[in-house]
């Protein structure tokens, strides 16, 4: 079932502790494959899997920054990747989704970037979308 979110009307869903499993990009839209969403269906939070597909993304606007380490306390280090090379350097990676937030044409989100055998470390990645975010759930 698609769930349309156009800037207009708030829908009860949320991603926290969501991990994006794979990313696609095909015809200015750009897919999120996710493990679980999360929505509140008759007062009880419910997940499924899914995906959330961003209409009308430009890429060329979209930025990832990947640090050395969970951040918390004390000096860190990272560095900052357009989308097109986050998608290609670590597509078999995972991202764990901790804080999500909208504004506008803008989504951020926060959170930790698991690959394999290695410690998890902090990742932002900010996204620019001029369509609807569409999370469409596996039911």
């Amino acid at each position: 079932m698609d769930y349309i979110q156009d800037r207009s009307r708030h829908i009860d869903i949320s991603l926290q502790n969501s991990r994006v499993c794979g990313i696609k990009f095909h015809n200015k839209t750009l897919i999120f494959k996710l493990d679980r969403i999360f929505r509140c269906v008759e007062g009880e939070e419910v997940e499924c899997p899914g995906e959330l597909r961003f209409e009308g993304c430009d890429l060329d606007l979209c930025r990832a920054l990947i640090f050395n380490k969970t951040l918390g306390e004390g000096r860190f280090t990272g560095r900052a990747l357009s989308l097109r090379e986050f998608i290609d350097v670590y597509g078999n990676a995972e991202f764990e989704i901790v804080t999500e937030g909208y504004f506008g044409n803008t989504t951020t989100y926060s959170g930790w970037l698991w690959e394999a055998e290695r410690a998890p470390v902090s990742a932002i990645l900010y996204l620019w979308n001029r369509g609807n975010r569409i999370y469409r759930i596996e039911e």
